[in-house]
């Protein structure tokens, strides 16, 4: 039977068969509806994008200065309509900043915070449950950061770049002031803090480089 799980997501749960066939006409009778409130979306939060296919609907918050630039073919999964992994999430950007990403890119139940800016290139794939933040969020002065009401005057902010063809794992976290070269890839659950330069792989906690990669 159909577990509907919020207006935004569904997943079938069932010990019966289920036809390819069934599946495929109740994801065609939702999609239009997934893509319709995306696009009021992005419309009411002024994101500049060309073309787009989604399963599930994101949460967007764009501030006052901040701005998304979209380009062609974007592709996302939210929470249980796509890529099913585990820590299911609907895509989360939150944007003070400048927030682009390039052509041909898809995520699955990504999670960014942008304050300053977040540069992804083109043919990139992030997989599920990535959180990408260029934001400190907090002072790393104590008294700053205890103080009532909190001080964020201090808070850092860095860019990240992510380049051409970068694939990172799922569960990964992109820290600020990071640069992803062109080619590399970022093994699962990774916590990457510092440049990864083009043609290697590198994983761990914090990420270390495992090798190159060869053409």
């Amino acid at each position: 039977m159909l577990n509907t799980l919020g207006k935004n997501s569904f997943t079938v749960t069932t010990n019966e068969p289920v036809s390819h066939k069934l599946l495929q006409l109740m994801t065609s009778i939702i999609t239009p509806y997934w893509k319709l409130k995306t696009k009021i979306l992005f419309k009411l939060n002024r994101v500049n994008y060309s073309t787009f296919k989604t399963k599930g609907v994101p949460y967007i918050k764009i501030h006052k200065a901040g701005k998304i630039i979209i380009g062609k073919n974007f592709r996302m999964n939210n929470g249980f309509s796509g890529n099913v992994i585990g820590r299911q999430q609907r895509c989360i950007f939150n944007v003070k900043g400048k927030l682009e990403i390039k052509n041909n890119v898809g995520v699955s139940s990504l999670a960014i915070v942008c304050h300053k800016l977040i540069e992804i290139g083109n043919n990139v794939l992030i997989g599920g449950n990535v959180a990408i933040y260029d934001t400190d969020f907090h002072s790393l002065n104590f008294e700053e950061r205890t103080a009532i009401p909190e001080v964020k005057t201090n808070v850092m902010s860095k860019e990240i770049i992510i380049e051409d063809n970068v694939f990172i794992g799922a569960h990964s976290l992109i820290l600020k002031g990071v640069v992803i070269g062109r080619n590399s890839i970022v093994g699962a659950g990774s916590v990457v803090t510092k440049p990864i330069p083009p043609n290697e792989i590198w994983a761990g906690n914090p990420a270390k480089k495992i090798r190159s990669l060869t053409s």
